[in-house]
């Protein structure tokens, strides 16, 4: 197989995983505690990614600096973090409007650098102000998109996503994008997983009163969403043009959108269409702009910039 074949599997790997976790969270949290459920995903996905490292390159390739794994530590506790939010307002938000509002992490990373004085083109900022105009319009309470305090969470998900990708490359990581990943998801999910077992009752945390479908969310997004996505994502960043790979920004929101509609039976309104517009042109926008300009500022889906 040749390698423009391989990138394009990898691609479709990244825009159907990464699409489809929507609906996994969701599944996931029908009769599961959200923080619980993203603690338990999140540790056991860090630990087997952690795990093939060690088995296919040596465990000396997980050695790293203790400043290294304490700025892993950080970004991984807003990733994740950022992520069992999620669990939560999923239960109340549709699946296709959640995905827009994260699709506006580039959005809030291009706030933040204009906050770090980091001046970005004129083109780009025009971007950012249609971006937001489309998050305001999708942000507003009806019928059609979830009480207000839950809208309000997801977006504070998206923001926190975004300063975790915004730290993520300023901080000293480990320099190897998949041990990163490994000890940020590894951080992020014990965190969570005490805070888990401190925040719910016995009863609660009962494995007999979750449902298959919550179950087979979990599982998808530790095997699929965690490891198979971020797996073809890092090896997509190494061979293929950054502008083909951030074309996962605009397809991940189409899949999740569509997923909704076809196993949740959510509906599609104008409203939703219309913001939808708004914030994807805004991210494409940025993303191409930025691109460009080689900022090398590309946000995946889960938070994290390589």
């Amino acid at each position: 197989m040749n390698k423009g074949a391989k990138v394009w599997i990898a691609l479709w790997v990244v825009y159907v995983v990464w699409g489809s976790s929507y609906l996994g969270i969701e599944l996931a949290g029908e009769t599961m505690p959200g923080l619980f459920g993203a603690g338990v995903r999140f540790t056991i996905a860090g630990l087997l990614m952690l795990g093939f490292i060690a088995w296919r390159r040596g465990p000396g390739t997980l050695r790293v600096r203790r400043a290294e794994l304490a700025s892993a530590a950080v970004v991984g506790l807003l990733l994740p973090g950022a992520n069992s939010i999620l669990f939560v307002t999923e239960q109340k938000v549709p699946i296709g409007l959640t995905s827009l509002i994260i699709a506006a992490i580039p959005l809030w990373v291009l706030l933040l650098r204009l906050a770090a004085r980091e001046r970005p083109d004129v083109v780009s900022t025009i971007g950012l102000v249609l971006g937001f105009g489309g998050i305001v319009l999708l942000v507003h309470p009806g019928s059609d998109t979830g009480p207000l305090s839950y809208l309000l969470l997801t977006v504070g998900g998206s923001f926190m996503w975004a300063l975790g990708s915004f730290l993520s490359p300023r901080m000293p990581v480990p320099r190897d994008a998949l041990v990163a990943t490994g000890y940020e998801m590894l951080a992020g999910g014990l965190v969570l997983l005490v805070i888990g077992l401190l925040a719910y009752s016995p009863s609660e945390l009962d494995p007999g009163r979750w449902s298959g479908r919550s179950i087979f969310g979990l599982v998808y997004l530790i095997v699929f969403g965690s490891l198979l996505g971020y797996s073809a994502y890092v090896w997509l960043l190494a061979n293929a043009p950054i502008a083909k790979v951030s074309t996962y920004a605009y397809v991940n929101p189409v899949i999740a959108i569509a997923l909704g509609i076809v196993v949740l039976d959510e509906s599609l309104t104008l409203r939703i269409v219309f913001g939808a517009l708004l914030i994807l042109a805004a991210v494409a926008i940025v993303l191409q702009r930025e691109s460009a300009l080689q900022t090398g500022e590309v946000v995946r889906a889960d938070g994290d910039p390589r």
